[in-house]
């Protein structure tokens, strides 16, 4: 249980990771203009790193955390997660939830990172709706590719991550599956639980 059951949301953490630079063929509005920032960070972070290193591994996790974190949405996310089940907690298991389900995602993202092998990412589209936005992108490496589309909104001016789809799949609703099962048949303790025992 809590896991990410498919190969191609290795792509979702990784595509943070890496860029192409200015080689994109899209007009770039803000949506597109905060990842691409993120991107290029974490391009420069992960330059010559060392990742089979433990002490340099989570030297450079904590760095891409402060340049990955101000660009999602937390709490947006494990609402989504959570699903009708949201409405059915106290406002202090929505705050342990969100803090939960945080830990885990950063948790993929930092077993995911070992996958960078210069893999770089394409802008190829946005998409604007008053206060959301998605933009489309390819993360390419030498052997795949895949489809990975951010979907944002806007909070307090900024635009903010609160779903990764990657070819299709989307990562909020592969968690919704998975919590739904748990609470269905289990208590919000019990999938508490098992999100820290995965973490």
């Amino acid at each position: 249980m809590v896991h990410i059951r498919f190969k191609s949301m290795s792509a979702v953490f990784l595509a943070l990771a890496v860029s192409l630079g200015s080689s994109w063929q899209v007009l770039a509005g803000a949506p597109t203009e905060e990842i691409r920032a993120a991107v290029n960070q974490g391009i420069e972070i992960l330059k010559g790193a060392n990742l089979n290193d433990a002490r340099q591994k989570a030297d450079i996790i904590s760095r891409l955390r402060a340049v990955v974190y101000p660009i999602f949405d937390f709490r947006e996310m494990a609402k989504r997660a959570l699903g009708t089940h949201w409405r059915r907690i106290s406002p202090q298991q929505q705050d342990e939830f969100i803090a939960s389900f945080t830990e885990l995602l950063e948790k993929t993202y930092a077993d995911k990172i070992d996958l960078y092998d210069g893999q770089k990412v394409t802008y190829v589209g946005e998409t604007k709706d008053k206060d959301f936005a998605v933009v489309n992108t390819k993360l390419i490496g030498k052997n795949q590719s895949f489809s990975v589309d951010y979907k944002l909104q806007q909070v307090d001016g900024k635009w903010k991550i609160y779903d990764v789809v990657a070819e299709n799949i989307s990562l909020v609703n592969n968690y919704r599956s998975q919590f739904n099962r748990v609470l269905t048949k289990s208590s919000f303790d019990d999938l508490i639980q098992r999100i820290k025992s995965k973490t």
